[in-house]
């Protein structure tokens, strides 16, 4: 995820998931709070979202499913739009595991937009898992650049969160 900053408060920017057989979800949000966003967020993170905004549909949303078999999933819209939508795009799996990078936001702004854990799909296994712990139990640094690890293999830009899903899970290949 991608979010407004490291604070209670916080909202969320962005989501972007990648599936084991490479299935993609990645969605936009046109309601996060944007009096939360500095120079380094706008920079980093608002200059890296790449969907038109759907500000001629009153903000609520749009999908695009980028083929037939809706392995591209990309959503434009507010947090119960998003919601929706990624509830519809975890049916195709039997079973889910969530994996992150330094999880403590991304699993709290997950859960949140199911309205909290309970609500989870129930495709979805409730204890998140971190590659920094994976990491670590393999003896490497937990702070080690992601894309030095991965030899930079994933095209993107850093803080965009399916370029960053696409990295965190090439590590996960890698460990």
């Amino acid at each position: 995820t991608e979010f407004t900053g490291l604070h209670k408060n916080t909202t969320l920017i962005s989501i972007g998931i990648i599936s084991e057989d490479g299935k993609t979800f990645y969605a936009e949000l046109n309601d996060y709070d944007k009096s939360q966003v500095d120079d380094w967020l706008q920079e980093n993170v608002i200059n890296n979202l790449y969907l038109k905004p759907c500000d001629d549909l009153s903000g609520i949303g749009r999908v695009d499913f980028l083929d037939e078999e809706h392995t591209c999933c990309n959503v434009v819209g507010n947090i119960g739009y998003v919601a929706c939508a990624l509830k519809l795009w975890v049916e195709q799996f039997d079973d889910i595991k969530i994996w992150s990078d330094c999880l403590a936001y991304d699993w709290v702004l997950f859960n949140h937009l199911f309205g909290h854990a309970f609500n989870l799909p129930k495709n979805i296994y409730y204890i998140p898992f971190d590659i920094c712990s994976l990491f670590e139990v393999k003896g490497i640094d937990a702070d080690i650049s992601r894309e030095e690890f991965i030899n930079n293999s994933v095209e993107g830009k850093k803080h965009n969160s399916l370029y960053d899903a696409k990295v965190i899970k090439a590590c996960y290949e890698k460990l």
